[in-house]
């Protein structure tokens, strides 16, 4: 073989071999490139449905804590709304309604005349149905109202649970005189100072009951001139009587 052959044969070598390393060459790139793709793809779509959760989950607890705080406010917005005036009338009138309804049902068993146990029976009957009215005009507005006496005013109950006859008679017959004179003062107070419409309308279209009831109290046992005279007289000579004794024990 010539020099010239053995030349031209190198270079188909030398060609042979850089065209199999460039072929080798681009698989590895293409392959490396399609294994970077795949990850930045993979990341891409990791990152894109994380953020997607996040949203979701930042939605969903932005959702609750607006729920929690429309619960939370709403069941304070009646009151919020309502004025010291109306917010301690509602109280006030629930409270007292629910007495006078409890001691009433105690004056129809406990107590021994007539008068005490069918004033008794009207307590129950027309505080009853004051209380179920107020309850339905505060629930409209957001407020909630005592359902059961408080311990302060079941202390008084105890009291009369222990009284019987002509003893409970008078008893009760000086508590519905004082717890009267009051709602009398608490309904006509709201009914020209109260700035609800609708619960100066209640408390003016009750006061006329009250005011009734007031006038019956003052004719039960314990409560009558006569016996109001007689308890004053006895309350002078006792005084009298104590003013003796001091005056003998002086030198």
């Amino acid at each position: 073989m010539t020099n010239q052959q053995l030349l031209k044969t190198a270079h188909v070598w030398s060609a042979g071999i850089l065209l199999v390393f460039l072929v080798l060459a681009i698989a590895m790139g293409v392959r490396g490139s399609g294994s970077i793709f795949g990850q930045q793809n993979s990341n891409s779509n990791a990152n894109s449905n994380s953020s997607a959760q996040n949203q979701n989950a930042k939605s969903e607890r932005t959702t609750n804590r607006n729920s929690a705080n429309t619960n939370a406010q709403g069941e304070r917005a009646g009151m919020a709304a309502a004025s010291s005036q109306d917010s301690n009338f509602m109280m006030d009138a629930a409270m007292a309604g629910l007495m006078e309804v409890e001691l009433g049902r105690m004056a129809t068993t406990q107590g021994s005349s007539d008068a005490v146990k069918q004033f008794g029976q009207r307590m129950v009957d027309d505080h009853s149905r004051a209380n179920t009215e107020l309850m339905q005009l505060a629930s409209s507005k957001g407020a909630t109202l005592p359902t059961a006496i408080d311990d302060k005013h079941q202390k008084d109950i105890a009291k009369f649970s222990k009284l019987s006859g002509a003893d409970f008679d008078k008893a009760y017959s000086k508590q519905m005189l004082s717890d009267h004179n009051k709602a009398v003062s608490l309904f006509e107070k709201e009914s020209t100072k109260g700035t609800d419409p609708e619960l100066k309308s209640f408390a003016a279209k009750t006061l006329p009951t009250l005011q009734e009831h007031l006038q019956i109290v003052k004719s039960l046992p314990g409560n009558t001139t006569g016996d109001m005279k007689s308890t004053n007289s006895n309350s002078n000579r006792s005084t009298g009587n104590s003013n003796k004794n001091s005056n003998s024990n002086r030198p």
